[in-house]
């Protein structure tokens, strides 16, 4: 078991969410004492069954529980979201804290609890960071393999990959088929390969549109299903003007890089450092690395890129409040010169007092005309996100 970066309140009840697998459960059931909090479990069928038919039963235990119990902890609450009506109520009318976990608040916002109107923090869990795996980490494996726990407790190629198909059939059907989130599976299958095949790139709704053989309008609204399911996020483009024409398109990204190549089929596909699907799967790693570890460490930080007409690019710009923003190009190769802050270094003169960063596997601290270039795990540290 890792330690996770995770930090809650525990003055105040709080909504956990997470994507499968990124290991709600494990953290809940390691953060709250057993003999201090009441466990409900939606993920046993039989009891799923039960609250579902008679959710008033959780004020009744609730209600009936001894001092000592200071939590109660609904596990995959989306699977009975009348129980937030309960909840609600018995947050309203008793000392009891609740934590509710699950994949998504998609569903809980359809209906009337309109997530406990307010009197619940959120929090969200992503799958496992650089920091938290610590020694395990190995940066080819992360690329290949992406960084869910279930990962960490295989062995062998053959398990991992059948982990990561697996993965991928679950989140179809119970994700998608049994919430109902979607009319019309097919097509949604197909957009998810066509998705992962152009992750990292600007979205073009039209053509993924028409490669799907749907319409644009329900291409974004697949996307948006993605980003409540937290199984990945947009990345916006640039919102402020600068003196280069911009696409205004935002890019996307998969939350694991071991998802996204299940989704697109490349489980089995080697990856060789100095390739080009290696330059993009490192560029994918440290993405999400920093999205993930802001939303823990910087919740205020806000993402995007930048993409000029002339195809000029920024990777990553961070907007940090009370510091100067970030500009940052993401480079896979282990040694790096100045041919890859060129394009960096003239957009410096575009951000006032920024800071412009260079990440790759090069070790060497260096600067080079104007751009600080650092070995990826030094730039976490310098952005104080390791």
């Amino acid at each position: 078991m890792f330690d996770r970066i995770l930090q809650t309140t525990r003055g105040n009840s709080f909504f956990l969410f997470g994507a499968r697998g990124t290991g709600k459960t494990t953290w809940i059931r390691g953060a709250f004492d057993p003999d201090e909090s009441l466990y409900i479990d939606l993920l046993d069928p039989e009891i799923e069954d039960t609250y579902r038919r008679t959710p008033h039963r959780l004020e009744h235990q609730v209600r009936a529980l001894p001092d000592n119990i200071e939590w109660v902890l609904i596990d995959e609450v989306q699977r009975a979201p009348r129980l937030l009506d309960v909840a609600h109520r018995l947050i309203e009318t008793t000392r009891r804290r609740f934590v509710l976990t699950g994949s998504s608040g998609r569903k809980l916002r359809r209906g009337a609890s309109n997530l406990l109107a307010g009197r619940a923090f959120v929090y969200n869990l992503y799958p496992l960071t650089a920091p938290e795996l610590g020694d395990a980490f190995e940066l080819d494996d992360a690329l290949r393999w992406g960084t869910l726990p279930g990962i960490y407790s295989l062995g062998a190629e053959d398990d991992k990959q059948a982990y990561l198909r697996a993965y991928a059939l679950t989140y179809l059907k119970e994700e998608i088929v049994a919430e109902q989130i979607v009319r019309r599976l097919d097509p949604f299958r197909q957009f998810l390969e066509v998705a992962a095949q152009s992750n990292g790139t600007i979205v073009n709704y039209a053509n993924i549109a028409r490669d799907v053989g749907v319409d644009p309008k329900t291409v974004l609204s697949y996307f948006s299903i993605l980003e409540d399911t937290l199984v990945g996020f947009l990345l916006p483009a640039y919102h402020r003007s600068v003196r280069k024409q911009q696409r205004a398109n935002p890019k996307f990204y998969f939350f694991d890089p071991g998802v996204k190549r299940s989704l697109d089929r490349t489980l089995q596909v080697p990856l060789n450092a100095g390739t080009y699907e290696y330059g993009k799967a490192f560029e994918h790693f440290i993405v999400t690395q920093i999205a993930h570890l802001a939303r823990y460490r910087c919740p205020d930080w806000r993402l995007s890129h930048l993409r000029t007409g002339s195809g000029a690019e920024i990777d990553l710009v961070i907007e940090r409040p009370g510091q100067p923003e970030a500009i940052v190009e993401i480079k896979s190769s282990p040694r790096v010169d100045d041919r890859d802050v060129r394009s960096l270094a003239r957009f410096t003169g575009d951000f006032a007092n920024a800071a412009a960063l260079c990440i790759s596997r090069d070790p060497a601290r260096m600067r080079m005309n104007g751009v600080l270039c650092l070995h990826w795990r030094d730039a976490l540290a310098e952005l104080g996100l390791a």
